[in-house]
């Protein structure tokens, strides 16, 4: 049997509070400035922090801004440890990307995705955060299978459904111009199940 994880501590669920805040302030220069119309300055006494705090939690604006889009795949990667053991991989993956998730998190995720397509410092650490989850990923199935597994079956099978995952975000921003609204966050949730069924089914339509 496992161990149950350590409770956090006071200081770690300060600092994820301190980084929220800020991230969470940046969002919100965004939409009140516009992109590129503020500074690291004004997160900082947005968010009630000193510069220098802000630059120990990030190393830029670009950086606060990908915050929502880390916890949207540390919520797959979430789905995905929390599935049956016996379950097959890849039926544990494709679940994991299925699940629904939370609206306020996913309207943020799809908002950013639509800003780091035009700012292509943004995009970077867009990119390294999909390359972190895929790396935790794969390390997760590692550890779960207890053995030694296929490295390039393993790689390969967690590349595909992510990139599957962004291939749903791309054509929903290509659909809906970046508008977030229910409707438009429905047809992303559909998006998402469509490139699940064609991984499931082989991509034979």
């Amino acid at each position: 049997m496992n161990p149950e994880p350590a409770s956090p501590s006071r200081r770690e669920l300060n600092k994820s509070a301190t980084r929220l805040g800020i991230a969470r302030a940046t969002l919100e220069l965004v939409r009140s400035n516009g992109p590129g119309n503020f500074t690291a300055d004004d997160v900082a006494a947005r968010a009630e922090v000193s510069r220098r705090t802000f630059f120990n939690y990030f190393p830029s604006i670009e950086a606060a801004l990908t915050v929502a889009m880390e916890e949207f795949l540390d919520g797959v990667l979430g789905h995905f440890e929390s599935r049956p053991a016996g379950e097959p991989i890849v039926e544990s993956m494709l679940q994991a990307l299925s699940q629904p998730a939370d609206p306020d998190r996913l309207a943020v995720m799809a908002e950013l995705y639509g800003l780091a397509e035009s700012t292509p410092e943004m995009m970077r650490f867009h990119l390294e955060a999909w390359d972190r989850a895929e790396r935790q990923i794969v390390g997760s199935i590692m550890a779960r299978t207890g053995e030694p597994a296929d490295s390039l079956y393993v790689t390969s099978l967690v590349g595909s459904v992510l990139s599957c995952g962004r291939s749903a975000l791309a054509e929903w921003l290509r659909r809906t111009g970046g508008t977030i609204n229910p409707e438009t966050l429905q047809q992303l949730e559909e998006l998402f199940a469509e490139v699940i069924g064609y991984l499931r089914n082989g991509f034979n339509n």
